[in-house]
């Protein structure tokens, strides 16, 4: 295999339980086998479905804006702005909201790729 160089835009699959424009970008999909990334764009207001990756560790990158995360199995929430990554262990179910005012713009995602997420949501396996 060889370099690729991929755009936000293409492939085109979408995770609405994420965010309303919430892309896989590099993913299994694509013939990334260990690797994963995200591009995910959550307007104010907007808040994705508490979920836990039962065997991938989550990190994302903010790009843009001003939210929270909700560590739901410690009840505990954390701010987050642009400059900063934030880290989930593998099996901690979470919820990022973008409560604080302003659209989030985030790159990253579970690696490796949670593929029972990919499946439940109807995009693995690929025919």
């Amino acid at each position: 295999m060889a370099v690729r160089v991929y755009h936000r835009d293409r492939p085109d699959e979408r995770m609405p339980m994420i965010a309303s424009d919430a892309r896989l970008v590099v993913w299994p999909g694509v013939g990334a086998h260990s690797a994963n990334m995200n591009y995910v764009h959550m307007r104010a207001g907007e808040e994705n479905v508490p979920h836990t990756h039962a065997e991938s560790e989550d990190t994302l990158f903010i790009l843009s804006g001003r939210g929270s995360i909700a560590d739901v199995a410690n009840d505990a929430v954390l701010e987050f702005s642009a400059g900063q990554a934030i880290h989930v262990p593998a099996g901690l179910e979470h919820q990022v909201r973008g409560d604080r005012g302003s659209d989030v713009v985030s790159v990253g995602g579970p690696c490796p790729a949670d593929l029972e997420l990919l499946e439940a949501i109807g995009l693995w396996p690929r025919d």
